[in-house]
């Protein structure tokens, strides 16, 4: 008697499946290079080290390229705090003046990522939703260790308020108070607030 044994695994299919990986990331090499050569980056998902990583890579080499503006398009539910910072950071770092265009979501340290360039070079597509709140993490071990991360998550939530309160022209006490929940904006209520400085449809509506 012969026993049939039923597999998922197709070696031909296989083939077709490995074959069509490296041709997606041949295509996506490809068009980050064409996003590049138009000075443009991308930052979608949400911000940890890997991420920080190439976007800061690609804003240091455009920069290194030249000092023409750059272009940051994101759409994120935020992420690692540090991570953020990082990215912050390096924007106002490099020599390139760059502007970002928010869609979708700018969420949490995304929305602090946002804030690290001038008013007048904040825009964002109609749809996109705006949200601050207070950075949260977890703790575990002994009870001293925890209470220093407690302090150290206090140091980091008034911190970024002060971000917050200095890049919207808000007071720091109504941001404190504003981020102590969930604390989402449309684009006209981001406008009001000080984070949005202009609503666009265009690419062309990009100018400084």
């Amino acid at each position: 008697m012969s026993s049939t044994v039923f597999s998922s695994y197709n070696p031909i299919r296989a083939d077709e499946e490995e074959e069509d990986g490296k041709e997606g990331e041949g295509m996506r090499a490809a068009m980050v290079t064409k996003f590049l050569e138009a000075r443009t980056v991308m930052l979608f998902g949400g911000v940890d080290q890997k991420l920080a990583e190439r976007v800061s890579m690609q804003l240091l080499y455009l920069d290194h390229l030249s000092h023409d503006p750059i272009k940051l398009i994101v759409n994120s539910p935020g992420g690692h705090v540090e991570s953020g910072d990082t990215i912050h950071d390096l924007i106002g770092y490099i020599n390139s003046p760059v502007a970002i265009i928010g869609t979708g979501w700018v969420a949490s340290i995304a929305t602090h990522i946002f804030l690290s360039v001038p008013k007048e070079r904040r825009f964002c597509l109609p749809n996109t939703r705006f949200l601050i709140h207070q950075p949260s993490g977890g703790a575990g071990g002994r009870a001293s260790d925890i209470a220093i991360q407690a302090q150290e998550i206090v140091k980091m939530r008034e911190r970024i308020a002060h971000k917050i309160a200095d890049a919207t022209g808000q007071k720091y006490d109504k941001v404190i108070k504003d981020i102590d929940r969930d604390y989402w904006m449309s684009t006209d209520e981001a406008k009001d607030y000080g984070i949005l400085g202009t609503v666009i449809q265009r690419a062309s509506e990009v100018t400084f």
